[in-house]
């Protein structure tokens, strides 16, 4: 098979910043030549659970990915390779303490993950139908003792792509991201510590989601009134801990 190195290409380059406030001119964003990445017939079977939450929306969606995927998922980002600049990302000095790698998943295999959860995922929000397909940009962050990501709130996107000819990261029309995914890697069960993603609402915190392999958690994002501002805990191990942002789509 061949490697993952072989498979992938720079195909943006943007100005990054850093943990502790400052920048880095060209920080790469990769595309990945794996259409195999997700297979149809590794399928699980997710299954939901509402998060109480004051009311605001947010949920988890357990099993979206096998371990043998998250585990491919975690060899292709350490391959990339993980770095403190955060690439066209603007966060305040101190605020995010983590390492990142943003990268442009295959058609084939974002397809796949749509397929698994969209029958579990709101239909319609704000008056805005869901869009048949999640952002292909992908923002991995690894983090390692001592990481953590301080109080905030997601900012709201366009989706991205790659042009017809895989040739650049093209901006999509006509659709905006409204809810955040952040679909974990490993969890506690590989041996993790700390890291749990914690959910606040009127300035308390109302849950803490503890990272397990294949869970997925969703929640509003965007400067609204149901945006949810969370924490991603320090993590007190030495086990490091991967997540995925991924951003689903609304038509506009």
């Amino acid at each position: 098979m061949p490697s993952v190195l072989s498979r992938s290409r720079v195909i943006a380059r943007l100005t990054g910043t850093l943990p502790d406030g400052g920048y880095e001119d060209g920080t790469p964003i990769y595309a990945l030549d794996m259409p195999d990445l997700l297979r149809t017939e590794d399928a699980p079977t997710p299954q939901r659970a509402e998060i109480d939450l004051g009311g605001k929306l947010a949920f988890v969606i357990e099993d979206v990915l096998t371990r043998a995927e998250s585990a491919r998922l975690i060899e292709v980002t350490e391959t990339l390779g993980f770095r403190d600049a955060a690439p066209g990302i603007n966060t305040p000095p101190g605020m995010r303490r983590n390492k990142t790698v943003h990268w442009i998943a295959p058609r084939d295999a974002m397809a796949e993950m749509f397929r698994r959860i969209a029958p579990l995922l709101p239909q319609e929000l704000d008056g805005r139908r869901l869009s048949p397909v999640l952002s292909h940009r992908i923002n991995t962050y690894r983090y390692d003792r001592g990481d953590e990501f301080n109080l905030h709130i997601d900012g709201d996107w366009p989706g991205f792509g790659l042009s017809p000819d895989g040739a650049r990261m093209v901006q999509w029309a006509g659709t905006h991201s409204m809810l955040t995914m952040l679909l974990y890697l490993n969890g506690a069960e590989d041996g993790l510590q700390g890291g749990a993603t914690t959910l606040y609402d009127q300035g308390e915190c109302r849950a803490a989601i503890t990272p397990k392999t294949g869970r997925a958690l969703f929640f509003r994002h965007g400067s609204n009134r149901d945006t949810v501002l969370h924490a991603g805990e320090r993590l007190t191990g030495d086990v490091p801990k991967y997540v995925a942002r991924i951003n689903v789509m609304y038509d506009l």
